[in-house]
């Protein structure tokens, strides 16, 4: 007998599917498109959930090629069905309509096949643990847009705001959403008095191997709009050696590995007080600028 609970069909045999919808962008909570999505175009997808992040709504799947849209590669989704999510785990086959919008990308009419007990669910990224509010960040030595060395350090007596990417990232709602949120609070951070000198952005490149200084002054240029006369005087763009980008990712508790020609992360972002102490960690991308923004005065006016 086939039992409908919150449109997942459960079956008693192995091969379980679940029926909803499954995987949308980030930036979204609904469960149905709204218009702001704009336009759709869909495919078909197959492939295997990696892993599960239930708080962050995030599921990452090693799918096939998409024919006409994609290579074989390894990409987080976020799910809109709660129940869904709930049901899935490492290691279970995952069949689904890619819709892809402006605004991102998610599954519908997923169908989940459940792994084999005691399958390998495969490689995840190692869980990092995020550092407590009030701990010293240690003296990373990274390499800015203008090949410079540069240290954690050096940023002491102002706040500041760091987060990772990588100009590559090809999904809307991580790395280049990070990087319109930064474009923007930038401009609103110019504009405030009493904000303007006291704190100091950072973006974090965790692909050093392609991200060179000349690439992240290029992408840093087309971020703020100025490619002319940027002087990346209050917003830098940094890389370093692997090991080193690595370490301070692990410190601010992200998770990263390679996978093709892709890389699969989490998204942290963190508020750094001019003491050089922790004052705040950003999980996900559902922070708004006005919320940070607001962190800063409280924090300044500590």
């Amino acid at each position: 007998m086939v039992h409908l609970i919150n449109r997942v069909v459960r079956r008693p045999a192995n091969l379980l599917p679940y029926l909803g919808l499954a995987l949308s962008c980030l930036a979204l909570s609904a469960c149905s498109a709204k218009p702001s999505d704009g336009p759709t175009v869909k495919y078909e997808l197959r492939g295997k959930v990696v892993s599960v992040d239930l708080k962050g709504r995030q599921v990452v799947v090693d799918h096939q090629e998409v024919p006409g849209f994609m290579e074989a590669m390894t990409m987080p989704f976020t799910v809109r069905d709660e129940q869904a999510l709930k049901e899935m785990a490492a290691g279970d086959q995952v069949q689904a309509t890619l819709v892809v919008a402006d605004s991102g990308a998610w599954l519908e009419n997923t169908v989940i096949t459940k792994a084999p007990t005691g399958s390998a669910p495969g490689d995840v990224p190692a869980a990092s643990a995020e550092p407590e509010p009030g701990r010293e960040v240690p003296g990373f030595a990274l390499v800015n847009q203008d090949g410079k060395r540069v240290r954690m350090n050096q940023y002491r007596g102002r706040a500041l705001l760091l987060t990772f990417i990588y100009t590559r990232c090809p999904l809307p709602e991580y790395c280049p959403l990070m990087s319109d949120n930064f474009a923007r609070l930038n401009q609103q951070l110019l504009q405030d008095a009493t904000l303007r000198d006291k704190t100091h952005l950072l973006s974090i490149s965790i692909d050093p191997a392609h991200d060179t200084p000349q690439v992240l002054r290029s992408y840093g240029a087309a971020q703020t709009e100025d490619a002319a006369n940027e002087k990346f005087g209050r917003w830098e763009f940094l890389t370093g050696e692997p090991d080193d980008v690595k370490r301070m990712a692990q410190f601010f508790g992200l998770s990263y590995f390679e996978d093709r020609d892709q890389i699969i992360h989490s998204l942290r972002t963190a508020l750094i007080a001019p003491d050089g102490r922790v004052y705040k960690v950003y999980r996900g991308n559902d922070w708004k600028i006005d919320d940070v923004l607001r962190d800063f005065r409280t924090l300044l006016t500590q």
